[in-house]
């Protein structure tokens, strides 16, 4: 695989917690060269969180929509598909048939031809089934076992986590880095769950809280 490639749907693996730094350490060494552009990135995202869904993974980057879909879990790891692609502003009927189902939430009533971000959030926000949460990501970029992996300093409005995880379209390297670097037996939790916890929206621990 190469860090942007687009395939198949991959398999992942990630994990949530205050310190992976033994992990991040074996990681780093393990890691085969990459390109620069993904030695170090940030970016400031905002995820749509619905209290009645688990299974479309919604966030807003530079004003674009990105909603992926759960797939399946194989040995462990989570596959999921992108959904929808959308930009602000963005038309009723795409919030109608693509944005609101997938948070499955009551829909508003929808009176305009198109919604701008600032209309858009004020909907999310009107419901109490939804959150609009901050989130910023200082992500570090490797490659072990031709695994696509990366390890992450983030904020979930403001709280600050650690993210580990491993991705590829092939399960046994993403198993074999899992052991490789010591992660063996800790849970996948993906963003939709550890904001979820980190908000008070799940009473679930991180990883090693």
């Amino acid at each position: 695989m190469k860090i942007g490639e687009q395939s198949k749907p991959r398999f992942e693996f990630r994990s949530f917690g205050q310190c992976f730094c033994e992990a991040h350490k074996r990681m780093a060494r393990l890691s085969a060269p990459v390109p620069e552009k993904v030695w170090e990135r940030e970016s400031d995202e905002i995820y749509i969180i619905s209290s009645k869904n688990d299974i479309n993974n919604t966030k807003i980057r530079n004003g674009k929509m990105d909603i992926k879909t759960y797939v399946q879990t194989v040995d462990g790891l989570e596959q999921w598909n992108p959904l929808m692609k959308g930009e602000f502003p963005i038309s009723r009927e795409v919030l109608e048939k693509e944005v609101f189902p997938a948070f499955m939430v009551e829909m508003p009533a929808l009176t305009k031809d198109t919604y701008s971000y600032d209309e858009f959030i004020a909907m999310v926000k009107a419901n109490k089934d939804l959150a609009a949460v901050r989130v910023h990501k200082q992500r570090f970029g490797y490659m072990v076992n031709d695994t696509i992996c990366e390890v992450g300093n983030v904020l979930i409005n403001g709280a600050k986590v650690v993210t580990i995880n491993s991705e590829s379209t092939e399960i046994e390297d993403i198993k074999k880095t899992i052991a490789d670097v010591g992660l063996e037996g800790v849970e996948n939790i993906n963003y939709l769950q550890a904001i979820k916890r980190v908000i008070g929206m799940s009473d679930k621990p991180l990883a090693n809280e």
